[in-house]
């Protein structure tokens, strides 16, 4: 064991994965950034990923230099209507990274949500472990609640469950349940396990239903349960360590949340600063209460953080959001000003 541990020091790790175990960008997005020109070792710029480092060896990024790998940390996040999963826009429009909390450090997204899309969205400061959620192997069931123009009976949703193929693309069995009709609307449940590129929509549209909401209520383990749009929690490091298991084995903040998880720690809570709203909260339609049907388990007294406008101030009472649930008197976004969630 002490000769591997010798050999790998020895040898080091590629560049981009140390890049992302830092918390600075996903391993891909690293490799970018050197063929970018944007990564110096040692003084000296590089432009290939395929270069080994040891810990000895100096980096920057954007002639910064990275930090040590960080405890592996992870947050659920409400996702508003209107906001881009990506680090930059070439539009110039808000990303879900302009609106959150201060004092959250660099994080990255496990997956997308789409512009008019909501709910929950994992996010984690460890590149490593983004991958690894992200690769198909993983296979979580991610839940939706999906409005959908037209009435759909259980003869029309049962191609979805029997998995189709659209120009060419096959896509795998859905869960699909028809939970209620209102007007000219209907309300449906559905599972997925690839999540490929408007999934949801692009199947409806095969047969003959509109999208018209679509909001992630779970994602594997973690649910939405009563969050509100704009709305951050963090994942207590036991809670992690229950629900990831082996997804966490070899990563840097493994054995760090390890230590935490058996004093019963979490992380460090932020501080919270005023900011731009976000958007307002699901309204018409009134869904069942988000989670239903959902994985049970849960995260476990998870750990609120305060959104920008959020600081300061009595928290309101508790009441009853557009989906029938309620309300946790703490709060994430201002709801007053300009929203960012317009369709």
């Amino acid at each position: 064991m002490s000769s591997d541990k010798t050999t790998s020091e020895t040898k080091g790790d590629r560049i981009a994965k140390v890049i992302a175990r830092a918390g600075i960008a996903s391993r891909r997005d690293a490799e970018r950034m050197i063929l970018e020109g944007r990564v110096t070792v040692n003084g000296r710029k590089i432009d290939s990923p395929a270069l080994d480092v040891r810990p000895s060896d100096r980096i920057t990024v954007d002639g910064k230099p990275i930090d040590a790998p960080q405890p592996t940390r992870l947050w659920l996040y409400y996702k508003p209507l209107g906001l881009v999963t990506s680090a930059r826009d070439e539009k110039g429009r808000q990303t879900v990274f302009d609106t959150l909390p201060e004092g959250m450090p660099r994080v990255m997204s496990v997956g997308r949500l789409d512009l008019n899309s909501e709910g929950l969205l994992l996010l984690t400061n460890d590149g490593e472990l983004k991958r690894r959620l992200e690769l198909p192997s993983t296979g979580w069931l991610r839940k939706y609640r999906v409005r959908v123009n037209g009435r759909p009976t259980e003869q029309t949703v049962e191609p979805l469950r029997k998995g189709i193929t659209i120009d060419g693309e096959s896509f795998q069995p859905m869960e699909v349940t028809i939970d209620r009709q209102q007007g000219a609307n209907a309300w449906l449940t559905v599972g997925i396990r690839e999540g490929k590129n408007r999934e949801i929509r692009r199947a409806m549209a095969e047969i003959g239903l509109v999208v018209n909401r679509l909001i992630r209520i779970s994602y594997g383990p973690f649910r939405l349960n009563t969050m509100q749009p704009g709305d951050v929690v963090e994942v207590r490091a036991r809670v992690m360590r229950e629900q990831l298991g082996g997804l966490l084995d070899g990563l840097p903040g493994a054995s760090v949340n390890a230590r935490a998880a058996s004093s019963g720690d979490g992380a460090a809570k932020p501080k919270a600063r005023a900011g731009k709203p976000r958007s307002k909260g699901p309204g018409a339609g009134k869904p069942a209460r988000p989670g239903a049907g959902a994985s049970d388990s849960a995260p476990a007294k998870p750990r609120t953080w305060p959104s920008r406008g959020a600081a300061g101030g009595k928290a309101g009472k508790p009441g009853r959001d557009g989906r029938g649930a309620e309300r946790p008197a703490m709060r994430g976004p201002g709801r007053g000003g300009k929203g960012s969630g317009k369709r």
